[in-house]
This record gives C-alpha cells, structure tokens and sequence, in this order.
C-alpha cells in the first residue's frame, strides 16, 4: 500500500507522521474556490476532494491519496487567508473576544478508482481570548498569519490567541487525526491511531499553549 499526502503543509505532514505509517508527499496545486450557497462543511470537503483527485490523476491506480482543507467560518461566513496585512488584522479583530468553528474537510480516495461520495469533515469549536490591537500588530509583523485560513494559527507560542475549545484540538491545527485514523482503518490500513486518540486527543480541552510533542510549528 502506498499512501501519498496532498499537502505541503509541515503540521499536516508532522501529524501523519504520528500514526507510524510511511508516505510520500506530492502538494496539489488546485485553487481554492467558493461557490455561491455552498455550505461550509462542502466546502471543506470539496476543496480536499478537489485536491486528492489532481494528485491521484498522477499516480499510480491504487495508491491512497490523501488530502484536508481547514476553514474558520465566522457568523456563518468563511473567513480565507487573507490578502495582505490589513485584511489579516481585520480578521483578528472580528475573530477576538468570540466563538468561531473550524472545518477541515477530509478526502481520501484510491487513485483510478470512484470517489467516495459522503462529504467527510470534522468541527471544532473555537472561542478567542480577548488580545489587544498591540498584540495583533506584532503578530501580522511577525508574517505567521498570512497563509493561515483566519488569520492565526492556535499553536503560535507567542500570540496565544486562544481561550478554549470544544472538539478537536488537531482539527484546527489542520488535521484531525483521529479521523483520518478511522478513514484509513476503513481502507484497510492499521494505524495508530486509536491509542493516540484515546490518550492524547479527543476530549474538550483548555487550549494549550504549547504542544506536549514539543512547537507545533506552522498549521492551517
């Protein structure tokens, strides 16, 4: 079996690596697009559909393929990666002191065989703290937000920016494991993780400042 992540993110590939399986990484190239009234959770899940599918057209049939896109929806609008530093401070803003959802979608498919036609994704509930305009500056200066969807990365040591969350805590991260766990179990794969589940993630929890594996490093 040959499993291949979508993704050129280093926490997507750090939090793979965790379920003790080897794989290769090929990024996709497809552009992240909204259609008019799609809701967000089809959203997710057509974006990481979207991109398993570009990467599996180049692969040989068989080999897993798979992919994750994360948005914050806010009041029920999606919040992207934003444009330039102002776009990233006014999100910040909106986002601060309130409780906002993250989705990744989830898509994992055999390359040359029929996709799986359930949209597979994953909700966390994410309140901020209540930081300060000055804390926001330094944050944009430091580039971090710019290819975050949001704006902020939960894991950023110095920023912090927040409170609590319910569900998932790798989901906002950018993958939620325990879910990929499950879809590879379901393609037959032996993974580890349901004792990573069971011990380390998986229940409502303050968020942390630091990773107890050490600096999360980038996400989203």
């Amino acid at each position: 079996m040959k499993l291949v992540l979508a993704s050129e993110s280093p926490r997507r590939q750090e939090i793979l690596s965790w379920l003790g399986l080897p794989y290769e990484v090929q990024p996709s190239e497809t552009a992240e697009s909204l259609l008019p009234g799609e809701l967000p959770h089809r959203v997710a899940w057509r974006i990481a559909l979207e991109k398993a599918t570009t990467v599996g057209q180049t692969r040989e049939p068989g080999t897993l393929v798979l992919a994750a896109d994360t948005i914050v929806v806010l009041d029920g609008a999606i919040l992207g990666k934003p444009e330039d530093a102002d776009e990233a401070r006014g999100m910040l803003r909106e986002l601060r002191g309130r409780e906002h959802v993250v989705i990744t979608g989830v898509a994992l498919q055999r390359a040359g065989q029929p996709v799986e036609p359930t949209p597979t994704a994953s909700t966390t509930t994410v309140r901020m703290r209540s930081y300060s305009d000055q804390e926001i500056d330094r944050y944009v200066a430091s580039g971090d937000p710019m290819d975050k969807a949001g704006a902020y990365a939960i894991q950023h040591v110095d920023f912090a920016p927040v409170a609590a969350i319910k569900g998932c805590y790798l989901n906002v991260v950018g993958l939620p494991l325990c879910l990929v766990g499950g879809l590879l179990h379901r393609y037959g794969v032996s993974n580890r993780g349901d004792k990573i589940c069971r011990d380390v993630v998986g229940h409502d929890v303050a968020a942390p400042r630091r990773h107890p594996d050490g600096d999360p490093g980038r996400g989203k």
